[in-house]
């Protein structure tokens, strides 16, 4: 029978790739560092291979170790999600759940969200990571989270979304703006507007780019949030689309701007959930994002 390394062996070395010596990894796993030291040469032998370089300076993994080192992340990964589907299947909805929101939902859809996920699933442990899309598919794929509040269409690789509900666009303008006394809009009106977006990295200016197509929106200007664009609004430098969420919210309460709505309204995204293809915690963040979608029905 062929000898097999050890999860514990193979968490030992995902330990000192992390941290560089055998000091700080065998402080990391809660272990002596001869145990660790040992444990790393146990694997070594397994292997028949030479995984780490030991010098003054600490420990550098070698070609073979770097090797090793990958696939040893994917079992280790898989064994974490062994016992993730396990715990699903005898008590769903329950213990740590990793959930990652966009900058332009968070603050503006989790203060009610909060409480309904409290009350639907008092034993689920919620931990939030506010951050921008691509970097929560990152997180995603790399199962440092579980599932990720995103705004749609966003196409990602191995990665599985399901839509909650739309969310409308509305115009922010000063109160002396032309825009501001008129009845109707329509979304060609924007066609020579200096039109105010937030900056590269945000979905929300790649789609108020696609809503505003027809008019050839211009992005003279670039903000890092959405109170940060109404703002410049509110300074008279421009114009910019906000979302209904985000105004329901209190985005412009007490704020010196105009609002107004287009005739038809602009649908400019949907609000979805997003989770790593074939996670054990699929059928969890589906559960989830029901709970949510429930709260942005009209």
């Amino acid at each position: 029978m062929t000898l097999l390394p050890t999860l514990r062996q193979l968490q030992f070395l995902i330990a000192l790739a992390d941290h560089g010596s055998f000091s700080r990894a065998a402080e990391a796993t809660h272990v002596t560092q001869p145990t660790l030291s040992a444990a790393i040469k146990e694997l070594e032998a397994i292997l028949g291979v030479v995984l780490v370089e030991r010098g003054a300076r600490g420990a550098v993994l070698t070609p073979a170790g770097e090797t090793v080192l990958e696939r040893a992340r994917r079992v280790m990964t898989e064994a974490e999600d062994l016992v993730t589907a396990a715990q699903a299947a005898g008590e769903p909805l329950s213990g740590p759940f990793k959930l990652g929101v966009i900058p332009t939902i968070a603050p503006f859809l989790l203060p009610q969200v909060l409480p309904t996920l409290r009350s639907a699933y008092p034993d689920l442990k919620l931990y939030l990571r506010e951050d921008l899309t691509e970097r929560l598919m990152d997180a995603l794929r790399e199962r440092r989270l579980d599932a990720a509040l995103i705004a749609l269409p966003y196409e990602a690789a191995l990665i599985d979304t399901h839509s909650l509900g739309t969310d409308e666009f509305m115009l922010c303008c000063s109160p002396d703006h032309p825009f501001a006394g008129r009845e109707t809009l329509e979304i060609a009106d924007l066609s020579e507007e200096p039109m105010l977006l937030l900056e590269d990295g945000h979905c929300l200016r790649d789609h108020v780019l696609s809503a505003c197509s027809a008019g050839r929106a211009r992005s003279d200007f670039a903000a890092t949030s959405l109170h940060t664009l109404v703002q410049m609004v509110k300074s008279g430098l421009g114009v910019t689309l906000v979302p209904k969420l985000a105004v329901d919210a209190g985005l412009v309460d007490q704020m010196d701007v105009v609002l107004k709505a287009f005739n038809p309204p602009m649908i400019g995204r949907e609000i979805g959930i997003a989770w790593r293809r074939g996670s054990a915690r699929s059928d969890e963040a589906r559960a989830i994002g029901e709970s949510i979608g429930s709260l942005l029905q009209p």
